[in-house]
């Protein structure tokens, strides 16, 4: 279900039980070879095939668009919420739909840079109802919901997620290849050890001049599907796992 399409009688009439998913993503900077959309674009087209594939089971919010993509401010074109401010955002759209009695709630991500932020946000709200038992409050990223994705195709280089990289450029490439330009001339950005485990703080022209991280020069738009294909399923496999979940263990 589509809740852009719906009258608030129809809202009001649903199983507060029905999983409310919110998709969340970005428009920054992608590189020089790659629309500042792309992260919306993808996420979009992720959530489109879920939706699809579960019809009346899950209630999906319009994506927003809007992320925490200040490590690309350096990049024109890039828009960014100040990171409190994304914070609440997320925050906000979870108390809406708690106080419309919805019980299981998902923010479904398509941009890295909003994983801090996301993953704050399900804590924080959670925080604010330590008196209920049966809330479901989630925070996932799509590429993580799938145990292995450098599978989904025999040809794929690339092992995990990049920025404007083979498996992004690929999943355009399937979308809109108009929006594509020169990819097979960027050359690669290594990935790169930043002292991992530890996690430190960025900004992307501290890894990469060009603004990609990765080797987009491998993509094509047959990869891009069959990563569509995995993204999707592996998105439909989590939310099942939320329409299944029996209301208040902590196992799902």
């Amino acid at each position: 279900m589509l809740l852009a399409e719906l009258t608030w009688s129809d809202v009001a009439a649903l199983d507060r039980n029905t999983p409310v998913v919110f998709p969340v993503a970005a428009l920054e900077q992608h590189g020089r070879h790659m629309p500042v959309f792309t992260d919306s674009l993808l996420m979009g087209e992720i959530a489109r095939r879920a939706e699809l594939e579960l019809k009346c089971e899950v209630l999906f919010a319009p994506l927003q668009w809007l992320g925490n993509s200040h490590h690309h401010l350096d990049f024109p074109g890039t828009l960014s919420a100040e990171p409190r401010v994304y914070l609440d955002l997320l925050c906000g759209l979870l108390e809406n739909f708690i106080a419309h009695g919805f019980r299981r709630l998902v923010i479904l991500n398509g941009h890295g840079g909003n994983d801090v932020p996301g993953k704050q946000a399900v804590f924080e709200v959670r925080q604010r109802h330590r008196d209920r038992s049966d809330l479901l409050l989630l925070f996932a990223t799509y590429w993580n919901l799938v145990a292995d994705p450098s599978k989904a195709h025999p040809g794929l280089q690339q092992q995990v997620m990049g920025h404007a990289c083979e498996w992004e450029t690929s999943m355009v490439l399937r979308l809109n290849p108009g929006l594509v330009k020169g990819h097979a001339s960027v050359g690669e950005v290594p990935f790169g050890n930043p002292f991992e485990p530890a996690s430190r703080g960025w900004i992307m022209t501290d890894r990469s001049q060009p603004g990609h991280v990765g080797d987009p020069t491998h993509a094509s738009a047959e990869k891009g599907e069959d990563l569509f294909q995995a993204f999707t399923a592996g998105t439909v496999s989590m939310l099942r796992r939320v329409i299944e979940w029996d209301g208040a263990s902590w196992e799902g």
